[in-house]
């Protein structure tokens, strides 16, 4: 046998369900000896609630049972926990009820008398397999990183998330504070948080503070701490965010609905990197990178006196902007795909994909919540879903008519679609030909020339995507 633990803890979890007491014992009492961490049941719906609570690495089942039986475990545990290995101890002659376990999922079969060696080796071959399925799609995301199509837990590998990841990655590394803009609900704390672990500060704190949650005499406090007796109610000394982020990265969120006088003190600690707690002298020195972000026009709140500008420069040191849902083509459904695996996990179901028509009902979706707004609706349609694939009446979403001269496919003639494609490209973006060219992957002079021959000005298309 192999080292049956590694630093004195269990080599896995095994879940031995059996009728036969004796049955149960034996097999759990030599598992044990293997080290192995074993839980015992006496049929199918205990098995269930110890799996609920303690899920197990593997699962070793009698066929025959009484209350539920061997197959119906498995399927039961499959909707729990879609790749739990399970092994199938049937009677020696019932060859076929194996092969039907088999067919619906068991991952092996043995005979009675269990020989212990060949259980050992099965359950060994079934964590093998597990483990070889999580290191290949750690694998497949260190590739999708290494060929630009994700940045530390983010998904997507549209064009525009492309330029995300780019500054991303060569920013991470920095000290500077970075700004991240961008319509509510496109992801910029995730950003920031997969900024944070792609930097050397990743063994470091990750703070957060929404400043928009907070009235101004609670932020300041929130932000720098206070000291005892420094208003009613300060019984006691407060380390604020920035002390809590020490060594670490603070991201603030909504930064823009910080209000005036707080500001002042922000660009004080980003300027000196000290700060005194809210009633207290002295000066507290601290090691934080910054990283803010807001749905807000910035440089706007400045030029009308809402913003103070020497604190935005010092925050937009480095500028990302996330890009919005309707601006990132098919990750939509890669997105869809993630939530739609995450929550049928968390609600114990067993759900496949989706409908043709619940795919197309995503795609034509404008998503203003962005990804938010999919993520919850993705959530609703697996608590709703009763069948094995999501359907669009699943999907609490409207989805608007077709645009004006939308072309139907099939039917349609490459010059149609081709228009449609950057029209309605031109359209999302407000009419900006460097961005309508980069998400197309043409030329911003192929655009123009597009619009000559169909009559548009680019400028007719920049107000009509103001208006």
């Amino acid at each position: 046998m192999t080292d049956t633990k590694i630093a004195g803890k269990p080599r896995a979890r095994v879940l031995v369900v059996d009728d036969e007491a004796s049955a149960r014992s034996g097999l759990e009492k030599l598992l044990r000896q293997e080290g192995y961490a074993v839980d015992v049941a006496p049929d199918g719906p205990t098995a269930l609630q110890i799996a609920s609570d303690r899920p197990p690495d593997v699962v070793v089942t009698d066929l025959k049972m009484p209350r539920m039986d061997g197959l119906e475990l498995l399927q039961k545990l499959r909707a729990m926990y879609p790749s739990v290995p399970v092994i199938m101890v049937t009677a020696f002659g019932e060859v076929s009820t194996a092969v039907q376990a088999m067919r619906s999922g068991a991952d092996d079969y043995l005979t009675k008398p269990v020989d212990f060696d060949a259980l050992t080796l099965s359950i060994e071959r079934a964590i093998e397999r597990t483990n070889l399925k999580a290191e290949a799609e750690e694998l497949r995301r260190q590739l999708r990183e290494r060929e630009g199509e994700g940045f530390e837990g983010l998904i997507g590998s549209s064009a525009a998330l492309q330029k995300v990841y780019r500054v991303a990655k060569q920013v991470a590394p920095a000290r500077a504070t970075v700004l991240i803009t961008g319509e509510s609900g496109t992801g910029k704390g995730e950003l920031a948080r997969a900024i944070h672990k792609k930097s050397p500060r990743v063994n470091g704190p990750f703070i957060t503070l929404h400043c928009a949650a907070l009235a101004e005499s609670l932020l300041e406090s929130e932000l720098f701490g206070h000291e005892r007796g420094a208003f009613t109610g300060a019984d006691k000394r407060r380390v604020g965010r920035f002390e809590q982020a020490n060594g670490g990265t603070l991201f603030l969120d909504e930064v823009g609905e910080i209000p005036p006088a707080t500001q002042v003190k922000l660009l004080r600690v980003l300027q000196e990197r000290t700060f005194e707690r809210v009633g207290g002298n002295e000066p507290v020195e601290v090691d934080v990178r910054l990283i803010a972000a807001t749905n807000r026009d910035l440089a706007k709140d400045v030029h009308e006196g809402r913003f103070r500008e020497d604190l935005y420069y010092r925050l937009n040191v480095v500028h990302v902007e996330m890009p919005p849902l309707r601006l990132r083509g098919s990750d939509v459904l890669l997105l869809a795909d993630h939530f739609l695996r995450r929550f049928a996990v968390e609600n114990k179901k067993r759900i496949d994909g989706w409908s043709d028509r619940a795919r197309a009902k995503i795609l034509a979706h404008r998503w203003p919540g962005n990804v938010r707004e999919l993520e919850n609706a993705i959530e609703r349609a697996v608590v709703l879903c009763e069948g094995s694939k999501i359907d669009e009446e699943d999907l609490p979403i409207d989805v608007a008519p077709l645009p004006k001269g939308a072309v139907r496919i099939p039917g349609a003639t490459m010059a149609e679609i081709e228009r449609f494609a950057i029209l309605a490209t031109l359209d999302a973006t407000s009419g900006s030909t460097t961005k309508a060219a980069e998400m197309l992957d043409i030329s911003v002079r192929t655009i123009q020339y597009r619009l000559h021959e169909y009559g548009v000005s680019a400028k007719e298309k920049e107000k009509k995507g103001a208006g």
